[in-house]
C-alpha cells in the first residue's frame, strides 16, 4: 500500500500546503490497512480555508484508491501542540507525498526506533535462536540485514520505524521482555 500511494503524488494543491503526509496503518510493512490516513500540513492560514483545501486533496485521493481516505489538517504551529494526539504518529512514521521521504527528514530529523531486550533469563538454545533471528543462518538473512537495522550494542538494536510491527511480532515469539523507544536524531 505504501509504495502504491508513493507512486501517485500528482495532486493539485495550493501554495499554502507545506506537506501532505501519509501515516497510520498503511505505512507499515506487512499490514493490511482498512483506510489511508493523510495529514495536510499548512502554513498559518484560517481553519476554514484549511478544511476546504484538505477536502479538495481528499477528493483527488479518493479517485485513485479503493480504501477510504481519512484526512486531518493542521497549520504548522498547531501540529506541534501537545493536544495533537496524531503528532507522534505523523512525525515518527509519516511519509511525505510531496517530497518522497519521511516527514521527519523534511524537518531535518531522522526517526528511529530503539529496541531494548534482555536474554538473561533465556535458555542457551533460545539465545541462539534469537541470534539467528537477528543475524540470519545458513545463507538466509536475519531481520537486521533484511530490514536495514543494526545492533548498536548487546541488548539494543535500532530500526526504521516502518518495520516496527515486523520486529515486534518476531521478537515476541522468543522473548516477552523488550521495550521500544522512539528517537529523533539530527540529520
Amino acid at each position: 500500500m505504501q509504495k502504491n500511494l508513493q507512486k501517485k503524488p500528482e495532486l493539485s494543491y495550493s501554495s499554502n500546503v507545506l506537506d501532505i503526509v501519509q501515516f497510520g496503518s498503511s505505512i507499515f510493512e506487512s499490514s493490511k490497512p482498512s483506510d489511508i490516513d493523510i495529514a495536510v500540513i499548512f502554513k498559518n492560514i484560517p481553519l476554514k480555508q484549511q478544511l476546504e483545501e484538505a477536502q479538495k486533496i481528499k477528493r483527488q485521493l479518493e479517485t485513485r484508491f479503493d480504501l477510504p481516505i481519512h484526512i486531518k489538517s493542521y497549520d504548522f504551529y498547531s501540529f506541534f501542540d501537545k493536544g495533537n494526539f496524531s503528532r507522534e504518529n505523523i512525525l515518527f512514521y509519516g511519509k511525505s507525498l510531496l517530497y518522497h521521504g519521511s516527514f521527519a527528514e523534511n524537518l531535518g530529523l531522522i526517526s528511529k526506533l530503539q529496541i531494548y531486550y534482555s536474554l538473561k533469563n533465556l535458555k542457551k538454545k533460545d539465545k541462539i535462536k534469537f541470534n539467528y533471528l537477528l543475524k540470519g543462518r545458513g545463507g538466509k538473512y536475519g531481520l537486521l540485514r533484511k530490514y536495514g537495522g543494526f545492533l548498536v550494542k548487546p541488548g539494543m538494536i535500532e530500526i526504521n520505524p516502518k518495520y516496527e510491527k515486523i520486529f515486534s511480532e518476531q521478537i515476541s515469539l522468543l522473548i516477552s521482555d523488550f521495550v521500544i523507544k522512539k528517537v529523533l536524531l539530527n540529520k
